[in-house]
């Protein structure tokens, strides 16, 4: 079977899945695109062989529908692809709000159609090999984690969006719109978030658009966690992440998002490192099997008839955390209960 795919936007995030797509080694066509800017969309359609299409018509001929356009935009047109019956790819943040995105699942969960969620951190096996160790016994309990995510602010260089500093069509700023993919990894990693503290700041001067979040997390494991995720002007570093996690046995630290290097050490023994292709080897013998490729994983789901991963509704809970977060923040700080 050959997945026929079709785009809702044609912009950064568009590329981004495309490349992923065709290294997928999953046979598809991508035969559809809509996009309010006409020219991009004509330029997409030339590169791929695609028609241009309406947004009604796009969701008739497809298999499937990635959904990449700004965020307050998702949940119509996922809400679209659910009720006819196709399944979704949709971009992450799912929506401006956890009322929003349980709407969501429920939609495609009525459907019954399959759907995914482009929380691609879960992919990669940098952040796979430092949850291997977290889960390792020989770890012991983990006491602490230090999570630092940032980049330049994505209107500018390489990232170019025109949408991600209007609060109408992002929502909010770094920790709804790129830090999502943060709190997502630090449930997947750690377990549940009982609650938080937050501060935000807006720097940039785009209202509701926050820059500067610095934010504390107590999960139910008793662990503590802190975050802090930047939009800064340093056109020199787009984004980038370190993490430190401290155990009672075990110190880990990932540098470096994609390729590592993740440097740890166990009680007794000597430091390990690794990075690049040996990550993923490592994550391979350590029983983990699954594709590093997120966009192959969607259209092997579509095909299959099978689940997609990280679904919709396994979302939901770093949704409410981002919530939680802007509440405490709005209320000075005030620890604020999270899921």
């Amino acid at each position: 079977m050959t997945v026929r795919v079709g785009f809702y936007g044609a912009g950064f995030i568009t590329r981004y899945h495309t490349a992923q797509m065709e290294r997928s080694g999953v046979g598809h066509a991508i035969v559809a695109v809509h996009d309010p800017d006409a020219e991009r969309a004509a330029a997409f359609a030339a590169r791929h062989g695609a028609a241009v299409v309406g947004e009604a018509e796009l969701v008739q001929g497809v298999d499937a529908v990635y959904v990449c356009t700004w965020t307050t935009e998702h949940a119509r047109l996922v809400e679209r692809a659910a009720a006819a019956g196709v399944a979704v790819f949709c971009e992450k943040p799912l929506a401006p709000d956890a009322a929003t995105v349980a709407r969501m699942v429920d939609a495609v969960a009525a459907a019954g159609v399959a759907n995914q969620v482009g929380l691609v951190l879960r992919y990669l096996p940098s952040f796979r090999w430092l949850r291997h160790l977290v889960h390792d016994p020989r770890a012991g309990e983990v006491l602490a984690v230090v999570f630092r995510d940032d980049q330049f602010i994505p209107d500018q260089g390489l990232y170019g969006s025109t949408w991600r500093n209007d609060h109408t069509k992002a929502g909010r700023g770094t920790l709804l719109e790129h830090s999502i993919h943060d709190v997502d990894i630090l449930r997947w990693i750690f377990g549940p978030v009982t609650s938080v503290s937050a501060t935000t700041r807006e720097v940039h001067g785009h209202p509701r658009i926050d820059d500067v979040t610095v934010a504390r997390l107590a999960f139910a494991s008793g662990a503590s966690g802190s975050l802090t995720s930047v939009w800064h002007d340093v056109l020199e570093r787009p984004s980038l992440r370190r993490v430190e996690v401290f155990c009672s046995r075990l110190y880990a630290a990932l540098d470096g998002d994609f390729v590592g290097p993740v440097r740890w050490r166990f009680t007794g023994e000597d430091e390990g490192v690794l990075e690049g292709d040996d990550l993923a080897v490592a994550v391979a013998e350590a029983g983990d099997t699954a594709t590093s490729n997120s966009a192959g994983a969607f259209l092997a789901a579509v095909r299959d008839g099978t689940a997609a991963y990280p679904s919709f509704a396994e979302a939901l809970p770093a949704h409410r955390v981002v919530d939680a977060l802007y509440t405490s923040a709005a209320a000075e700080g005030a620890v604020t209960p999270a899921e």
